[in-house]
């Protein structure tokens, strides 16, 4: 029998995407949530030093996962949203290396401690780097027949994008505003049976 555990803080962020994956497979894991003054004791368990880490037992064998994508992908592969085929996947995997890189530009304003210059880098996100991105993930959603990115249904990448959706708070009904493909997937994954059941019982999670 396959366990897993998840190491991560009590917030979103890069986290979230795992947790997602586990809901909407149904696949039972352990969410530990690391309390910040507890950090340097697991931080030594992780390969890079780094969470998410993600522990995976299988018997007396126990694997140990870093970096949220890979884990992402890897879980996506197991549970079957990773793509059907190799083409699918690898444009299923070029998509996600597109939402990764928006996810590392809102890290930056996450992480700013100065006002003004995360006012600053506020602004440059919501005026030019988002409308960038997000006028690709427009045009392939547009296309879909299923409203997620590809039309042999749900994907890691639906869920990629619609955790980073989420962490903009009130400030994504703006950008749904002028990508409506967008607002309809992220409504679509919300109302997703299981994804729906997970985000009205998840503990309160900080951004």
């Amino acid at each position: 029998m396959v366990t897993y555990k998840l190491y991560y803080f009590n917030m979103k962020g890069r986290g979230e995407l795992i947790r997602l994956l586990f809901a909407a497979s149904g696949q039972k894991y352990e969410d530990f949530r690391i309390e910040k003054n507890d950090w340097p004791e697991y931080k030594a368990k992780s390969p890079f030093g780094q969470a998410p880490y993600l522990e995976i037992t299988n018997g007396k064998k126990t694997m140990i996962l870093s970096q949220s994508v890979a884990i992402g992908r890897y879980l996506a592969r197991k549970f079957g949203f990773a793509g059907k085929g190799d083409e699918e996947q690898a444009m299923v995997d070029m998509y996600g290396d597109q939402i990764s890189d928006l996810l590392n530009e809102f890290a930056k304003f996450m992480m700013e401690q100065d006002e003004t210059k995360k006012q600053e880098i506020f602004q440059k996100l919501q005026n030019e780097i988002m409308p960038f991105h997000m006028k690709f993930f427009e045009a392939k959603l547009a296309q879909s027949k299923t409203g997620f990115f590809f039309d042999s249904g749900l994907t890691w990448i639906d869920l990629y994008l619609f955790n980073l959706l989420g962490l903009l708070g009130d400030q994504r009904n703006q950008l749904f505003e002028h990508f409506k493909a967008v607002k309809n997937l992220y409504d679509k994954v919300s109302e997703h049976g299981k994804i729906k059941a997970y985000l009205e019982t998840r503990p309160e999670t900080a951004m």
